[in-house]
């Protein structure tokens, strides 16, 4: 089995506002990055997209090793409580709805396609790849302040 790292980042103005997001894949030396974003949306629905967008690059089963400085994306998936949720019907254990129930879907139908592996990063510190998905986010995220 192919093992990929999947560096992400996700970057808002305003909650809502416009976002960014951004994404490296790794494999055996080499890199490919994507990027996107939407004129009104949230930090975390950034941070879900990210993630999303990189394991849809995937064609086949992986280890894949996640880096992410999102503490809701890494302690959602490490700790299973987005699997919770689902359980629930996208209801929190304090009994509030579970934001964003359409990504996390996505998300962990991705998930459970690959063996996978979480490591929260500390954003803006010394992770060269966490500081260039952050970049593209920012980037992103500028382009549709434009729009907005």
């Amino acid at each position: 089995m192919k093992t990929v790292e999947i560096y992400t980042d996700g970057a808002c103005s305003g909650n809502p506002g416009p976002g960014g997001w951004g994404a490296i894949l790794r494999y055996n030396g080499a890199e490919k990055c994507i990027s996107g974003g939407e004129a009104m949306t949230t930090n975390n629905r950034m941070e879900l997209t990210a993630v999303i967008r990189a394991l849809l690059c995937l064609r086949e089963k992986c280890a894949v090793e996640l880096y992410s400085d999102s503490k809701y994306v890494i302690d959602a998936l490490e700790k299973g409580w987005a699997w919770g949720w689902r359980k629930k019907g996208w209801i929190k254990s304090d009994k509030k709805p579970a934001l964003n129930p359409d990504l996390w879907e996505m998300l962990l139908n991705l998930t459970s396609q690959h063996e996978m592996h979480y490591h929260w990063v500390k954003g803006h510190a010394d992770n060269e790849y966490n500081n260039r998905c952050d970049a593209m986010a920012v980037a992103e995220r500028e382009k549709c302040r434009g729009d907005s």
